[in-house]
């Protein structure tokens, strides 16, 4: 039977060898306590300032998002709407309903006629219909 040594003792029973020299920490009762650093406050501060970052992001890009699409509606709404001219660059054009749901282009101002005003536009150089 193998007699047990002190805690103080570092020895290995596998190898029957005394290895306090092989460890990559001080193994005698002077030796400093060794103690974990507390990580939890550190990551729960950057983790709230990255969520912040990504959320801020976020809201930046959905913005973008819904400005793009509100101008491709419109730029859809446009092209398929009738009008017997060619739009000149730069002009402002103005959006209409007829009386039987149908759309059209007019250079004629809302306060000069009758019709459902949808809006008033103006073709930019890359032909893209910017709501005025």
């Amino acid at each position: 039977m193998k007699k047990k040594k002190p805690d103080t003792v570092v020895y290995d029973h596998t190898t029957e060898n005394y290895d306090a020299y092989l460890k990559p920490y001080a193994t005698n009762l002077g030796a400093p306590a060794i103690t974990t650093t507390d990580t939890i406050a550190w990551k729960n501060t950057n983790i709230h300032k990255v969520n912040k970052h990504v959320k801020a992001r976020y809201d930046e890009l959905k913005s973008q998002y819904d400005t793009l699409i509100k101008e491709f509606e419109y730029n859809n709404l446009i092209y398929n709407a009738k009008f017997n001219f060619e739009p000149i660059v730069g002009e402002i054009y103005h959006l209409y309903i007829d009386k039987n749901e149908q759309s059209f282009l007019s250079i004629i101002a809302p306060g000069e006629c009758n019709f459902n005003h949808l809006g008033s536009f103006r073709l930019n150089a890359d032909k893209i219909w910017k709501s005025v």
